[in-house]
């Protein structure tokens, strides 16, 4: 009986085994997938733009000609909406997140709440874009403007946000509270000095997603109005504007080839910036992370 109940187990173990080594074998295949054609699309931009990128193209308007196209309008006014579009939706998500998760009350009301919003990360851009255009452009008077594009793609990003803000606040101990509120400090003191600087690194990690999506968004702001072809830089909330996504998607539309590298070096550019807006919150987060 012994001898059975031996043989049993050890057949259980060996199978596993096995079945943990597949499993390996399995993930490791869907990382390299990943990771190949990774590989392969970055290899044919940079094969396609690194000849036309050079500091004329950073510093030039769009042109009728591949040769003298630039990407300048479409960077500063890339910059511009981050800069807009940063402060409103971390802003307005992380308040959000804090009535949700603190001071809202636990009922089926803030439950329909929570489970809108968590489907409204899930909703298409072009969907934002359109509600963008009734509202901000058409309803509000706002136009075609930096500002109507601003709000747009902070929709955009806000139930992103709003859902990693209540995960990071979610996972704070209630010991941490508690000891504060014992301590006599205040609801709006507790969140203040315990709650939100415990919880900055992974609001940070949701804001960087939010941002890198709202960077390389397209559709939502070719319904909200943003051109094609610009030769200025905004001066003003409602001056016309353009971004990276919009010019690189009008140089892919042409019929001629040297159009195609022209896209490449933008799309270069793009990635580079979105590099370096990662590299600075990582490093935030991590300055925090390390504090906390």
């Amino acid at each position: 009986m012994a001898a059975n109940d031996t043989a049993s187990a050890t057949k259980l173990i060996k199978g596993r085994v096995v079945l943990n080594q597949l499993l390996k074998f399995l993930f490791l295949l869907a990382t390299m997938v990943g990771l190949i054609f990774l590989v392969l699309l970055i290899y044919r931009v940079l094969d396609q733009g690194l000849g036309f990128l050079d500091v004329n193209f950073l510093t030039s308007f769009p042109a009728p000609f591949p040769e003298e196209a630039g990407l300048l309008a479409g960077i500063m006014g890339s910059i511009f909406l981050m800069l807009l579009v940063a402060p409103i939706a971390v802003i307005l998500g992380v308040s959000t997140a804090l009535y949700l998760e603190e001071y809202a009350p636990k009922n089926r009301f803030t439950r329909f709440i929570q489970v809108n919003v968590q489907n409204l990360a899930g909703v298409p851009s072009i969907v934002f874009g359109l509600l963008g255009l009734t509202f901000f452009v058409y309803l509000f008077s706002l136009g075609y403007t930096l500002i109507a594009g601003a709000l747009t793609m902070s929709l955009l990003i806000l139930p992103v946000i709003v859902v990693a803000s209540q995960e990071a606040i979610r996972s704070i101990p209630n010991h941490l509270r508690e000891a504060s509120i014992g301590m006599g400090a205040s609801k709006w003191q507790t969140i203040w000095t315990i709650v939100l600087p415990a919880a900055i690194p992974g609001i940070l990690t949701g804001s960087i997603l939010a941002l890198s999506r709202a960077i390389g968004e397209t559709a939502p702001l070719i319904v909200v109005g943003a051109a094609t072809t610009i030769y200025s830089i905004p001066d003003s909330l409602l001056s016309k504007y353009t971004a990276m996504p919009i010019q690189i998607y009008s140089w892919t539309v042409r019929p001629q080839e040297e159009w195609q590298y022209v896209a490449g070096a933008g799309i270069i550019v793009l990635l580079v910036i979105l590099l370096a807006m990662n590299a600075v919150a990582v490093w935030i987060r991590n300055k925090f992370q390390h504090r906390f």
